[in-house]
């Protein structure tokens, strides 16, 4: 693909203001960007060199543009790790947490994120946590720049003993709150799991 191919193929996803440096990311390091269907146990993933290919980084095509910045700095930082260490032993330790803050710092400013999210974010560089959907802050100020959906609501906003179904198809019943997440029965294992309390869920008759 041409760099102008790629800046009009990705434009779609990131904040417009982002567009000139993830286009840079892409050219610099090579990598091969799918942005894929929607994934509960993750937003995005990155996989080192292998059998010929090179870089690859997925990310879902559903989150909105400042989401999908987000996970794709994050996935670039694993990317920046393996090419110092050539390993992925540790992915979320010290090195990665360093050189995400470093990816992300140049891009906090008002013409790229709204400033309600700046402050969010800042305090969430300096620990970040293996994704941005396990930290129910960011989760939550995220949330309030995706398109709404009625049919969809969030697990926190259903009763206890509630049933649901998430976006994958299964259904669970709502518990009690366990620190920071639902506890939830499913349905047809009766396997206890815990939610996060933002994942979108739909109420179904009991």
């Amino acid at each position: 693909m041409t760099i102008d191919e790629i800046k009009n193929a990705l434009s779609r996803y990131v904040p417009d203001a982002a567009l000139e440096q993830c286009v840079d990311w892409i050219t610099e390091y090579k990598f091969f960007l799918r942005v894929t269907k929607s994934r509960n146990s993750k937003y995005g993933d990155y996989r080192p060199p292998k059998n010929g290919k090179g870089h690859i980084i997925t990310i879902n095509h559903d989150m909105n543009p400042y989401a999908f910045l987000i996970t794709f700095t994050h996935e670039v930082a694993h990317l920046t790790t393996f090419l110092k260490t050539n390993s992925l032993k540790d992915p979320h330790g010290k090195l990665w947490k360093n050189e995400f803050k470093q990816l992300m710092t140049p891009l906090l400013t008002s013409s790229v994120f709204p400033e309600d999210l700046i402050d969010t974010v800042k305090k969430y560089i300096h620990n970040p946590a293996a994704t941005s959907c396990s930290d129910v802050d960011m989760l939550r100020a995220l949330k309030k720049y995706d398109k709404h959906n009625g049919e969809w609501l969030h697990l926190e906003d259903l009763d206890i003993n509630t049933k649901f179904r998430i976006k994958t198809g299964r259904v669970f019943f709502k518990k009690n709150l366990v620190r920071k997440n639902f506890l939830c029965i499913d349905a047809k294992t009766r396997n206890k799991y815990t939610l996060n309390p933002l994942i979108e869920v739909q109420p179904m008759e009991a």
